[in-house]
């Protein structure tokens, strides 16, 4: 028996007989070319994989047979990216790399230098980056799929959140020496849109009261919003 290298997405993994849908059947049977009694590695994006067995190699409902599900050894993480709305499609490229690193959830903030029309619900592009996030957890084979969420006004979501949080700054530290994916504490991480964010959002941040603050300089250079999200993720993991 064969395993592709890949992992497959069932949002419900029990033990028993499991019909994958329309979608991760074509991947299975038709690009990966398995076949009956080829292995494939399911996951349900929340903590649980298993080995199933082809039993039917449909490319439209795939059946497979699972005889036992494994926990993953590691909690959710507490980690996630705030990151202002950006124009074009530079919100669902961000996505796609970071929902790759083991982190919590993204959440699209509106702000005041926002790059995108304030009456725009931005649906298309949220369930694109709900795609882009799943294509993500298969990819990396991490055990929890990132959650997308928003677009939400900046305000009111600091309003509501408790927890510690990371701002890029000129004036921060080059390391802050935190175990960020090991904390117990919820932590976001926030990048602003292109040309920061405004200097009353950044004073509401560094006077949040609800968590710690911390200040995170990303370098010398000026950096693209999607660029510094990236960097700043892999400072604090």
């Amino acid at each position: 028996m064969k395993t592709p290298d890949s992992r497959f997405y069932c949002p419900l993994i029990t033990v028993g007989t499991i019909t994958l849908d329309e979608n991760e059947s074509t991947h299975a049977v038709r690009v990966c070319r398995a076949c009956v009694g080829d292995v494939l590695q399911l996951s349900d994006g929340v903590g649980h994989f298993a080995d199933a067995v082809i039993e039917v190699a449909d490319a439209k409902a795939c059946v497979v047979r699972v005889d036992n599900v494994i926990e993953a050894e590691r909690p959710r993480p507490k980690v996630s990216l705030g990151i202002a709305c950006l124009k074009d499609d530079a919100l669902e490229e961000v996505v796609f790399h970071a929902a790759q690193t083991e982190i919590d959830k993204i959440i699209f903030l509106r702000t005041d230098f926002s790059q995108e029309p304030k009456n725009s619900d931005l649906k298309k592009t949220v369930r694109r980056a709900e795609l882009k996030s799943l294509v993500s957890l298969k990819q990396s084979k991490k055990a929890w799929m990132t959650a997308i969420e928003g677009p939400v006004e900046f305000d009111k979501w600091l309003e509501s959140y408790k927890g510690d949080l990371i701002l890029c700054d000129i004036d921060g530290e080059r390391q802050l020496n935190l175990n960020a994916s090991e904390s117990d504490t919820p932590v976001t991480l926030l990048v602003g849109p292109e040309g920061g964010f405004s200097p009353r959002e950044i004073d509401a941040i560094k006077t949040f009261q609800n968590g710690k603050v911390h200040l995170l300089n990303l370098g010398n250079t000026r950096l693209r919003a999607r660029t510094a999200a990236i960097i700043a993720l892999g400072k604090i993991l």
